[in-house]
């Protein structure tokens, strides 16, 4: 807050906070305005995210050249999205094929601005791979065999991607405008108030006495924030300011506390009601209403924490780890006064949803609304203006990076999946992948699984996720599988990469807050997260564990049977003191308990 403060007597955080107000303003607008054509609304959101990539973005490690050129890139892309909204009548005639240089123009600058973003705010991965998209799209022709496609005219392959919505503008970027920014927006708003506290303050107070109690805050504190930050690694860099240092003040061995922050933040990322907006963005693609997924989801990730407790125990058992002490505790009277800043939004969040109905960007945006009024108090209720202002602009400020982050892979990826689309490459390599998998659907998930933990190496979760599910997805139907089971499944794999090496980015970070070497934590970050790894594996086989709603007696005995089997899986993998050959029998027992079906489907 003291930082926001001398900030704002300068120039440049003025300008940073106007646009932030802007932004924020423009993506909440939008919900209650009548429709607004995709070449419209769509462009002028990559027209707010570009400053914050290419002006705002902390990257001390760029050169003088790379900086022009991003300079120049930016005012070329703001000028061109500026062309598509103004001329977006004239061009929807055109039907997706460039007329003219200025077009052409329009269309190269979007696109080496679009990689450029990508390549600032997540390095080089998923442009690289949007890169070699478009190569194939442009000379796949020359590429003998199944896996060449028709020679596709250079003015109606640009123009699909750029002028048409079959690329930058496309179905995933308008789910970046009209639902992630506005699930973005709440999560920072709620989280630059005394929402965070108030998650902080709960956790202690519920699980603070417990055997390795600073490790089981860390678990609730980090599903309760994580679900709303949309990024694990952000997760680990807020909740374990706090749960890290404290497990260690605690005698945790390093290793462990930042195994526990790293799992726990990944799990953030599956945890209803918001799954780090990907609830929604799965709800979007489905065509299903949002209850749905919340419904589907919810005993998956109660799974998943439940294994991660378990395990916490038995090592709080192995290193004699006590409960935190009764000075760290807060006072019921605090967490009373604390937990109605994150109980009323979401409050309101979910009865909009689920009660009355309403989509859920007007949901998201009523529970915006009140945590605004909420900035106007402290945790002591007490009203201030001036601070008010302050939080107002750090949560605006806070929401325009985040909003142009996620905008940033989102973009991109849809440069990915409209070359697959023009190409029809999407088609065959299925086709490959069924030919591979044989009749077998153990193949294919294994083969699916392998592509989204290649595929999440350096690509963040929301972005693995589309893209594997435009591919994979029709795969795991062919097999029987219900759309829902398969975009659960490719979700939760799609996390892999965050705590499986060689990757691993919430175990890098953790290490690096814990001051500790990586490989001891990822190998305890795997033994405790070992139900990311089982859990999509369980409710392929055990179906009605996803459909609560339609038969809710056998998804809770799913539940239970599933939750008994990891637990004696958890033990197995985490208490070294048991001999090997039991340790091996009970790993055998646990699978045989999770993976026969009951009742049989």
């Amino acid at each position: 807050m003291s930082d926001i403060k001398t900030q704002l007597q300068s120039k440049k955080y003025l300008v940073v906070a106007f646009l932030a107000i802007i932004t924020v303003f423009f993506h909440i607008y939008l919900i209650f305005t009548g429709l607004m054509p995709n070449l419209v609304s769509r462009p002028i959101h990559l027209a707010l995210v570009l400053p914050w990539i290419f002006l705002f973005s902390a990257d001390n490690n760029t050169s003088k050249l790379s900086k022009y050129f991003g300079y120049i890139l930016l005012v070329c892309a703001l000028f061109s999205t500026y062309f598509i909204i103004n001329n977006h009548i004239d061009l929807e005639d055109q039907y997706g094929s460039l007329e003219g240089n200025l077009q052409y123009f329009v269309a190269i600058s979007l696109i080496l601005a679009v990689l450029e973003m990508a390549r600032r705010a997540i390095k080089l991965a998923l442009p690289m791979t949007a890169a070699i998209a478009l190569a194939y799209g442009l000379w796949g022709h020359y590429v003998p065999g199944d896996f060449g496609h028709q020679e596709i005219p250079l003015d109606s392959f640009l123009g699909t991607l750029v002028i048409a919505e079959g690329g930058i503008f496309g179905s995933l970027t308008g789910i970046s405008v009209n639902v992630v920014a506005v699930f973005v927006i709440l999560g920072a708003f709620v989280g630059v108030g005394e929402g965070g506290n108030a998650f902080m303050s709960m956790s202690t107070k519920l699980a603070g006495r417990l055997r390795g109690g600073a490790a089981k805050v860390s678990v609730l504190a980090s599903g309760f924030f994580g679900s709303i930050s949309g990024s694990a690694s952000a997760n680990v860099a807020s909740t374990g300011a706090f749960t890290i240092p404290t497990m260690k003040r605690l005698k945790y061995p390093a290793s462990l506390a930042a195994a526990v922050e790293a799992v726990a933040s990944t799990g953030g990322q599956i945890m209803p009601p918001l799954m780090g907006a990907g609830a929604f963005i799965m709800a979007e693609l489905l065509r299903v209403n949002y209850s749905t997924i919340m419904s589907a989801a919810i005993f998956p990730a109660i799974l998943f924490f439940f294994t991660v407790w378990i395990g916490i125990d038995v090592f709080a058992k192995k290193y004699k780890l006590v409960a935190m002490s009764e000075d760290e505790i807060p006072a019921t009277k605090i967490v009373l006064k604390l937990s109605p800043f994150f109980i009323i939004p979401f409050g309101i969040l979910l009865y909009a949803l689920l009660i009355v109905g309403k989509t859920p960007q007007y949901s998201a945006a009523l529970a915006i609304f009140a945590s605004i009024a909420l900035l106007l108090v402290n945790q002591d209720w007490k009203i201030s203006f001036k601070d008010f202002l302050f939080r107002f602009l750090d949560a605006c400020i806070t929401a325009s990076k985040q909003i142009a982050t996620i905008a940033s892979v989102i973009i991109c990826a849809g440069i990915i999946i409209g070359v697959l689309n023009i190409t029809g490459v999407g088609v065959k390599i299925t086709s490959a992948i069924l030919f591979l998998a044989g009749d077998s659907l153990w193949i294919a998930l294994l083969l699916t699984a392998l592509a989204c933990l290649i595929l999440g190496m350096e690509v963040p979760t929301t972005a693995a996720y589309i893209i594997c599910v435009s591919v994979a997805g029709p795969i795991l139907q062919e097999f029987g599988l219900s759309a829902l089971q398969a975009h659960l499944f490719i979700f939760w794999f799609a996390l892999l990469s965050t705590i499986t090496p060689p990757v691993c980015g919430t175990v890098f970070i953790a290490s690096g807050m814990a001051q500790t070497n990586w490989l001891g934590v990822v190998t305890k970050a795997m033994k405790l997260g070992v139900g990311l790894y089982i859990v999509p594996l369980a409710f392929i086989v055990n179906k009605y564990l996803i459909y609560p709603n339609e038969n809710f007696i056998l998804a809770f005995i799913s539940f239970i049977k599933i939750a008994l089997g990891l637990a004696i899986l958890s033990n197995a993998l985490v208490n070294d003191k048991l001999k090997s050959y039991i340790r091996v029998l009970l790993a055998l027992l646990a699978f045989i308990i999770i993976m026969f079906p009951f009742p049989m489907n």
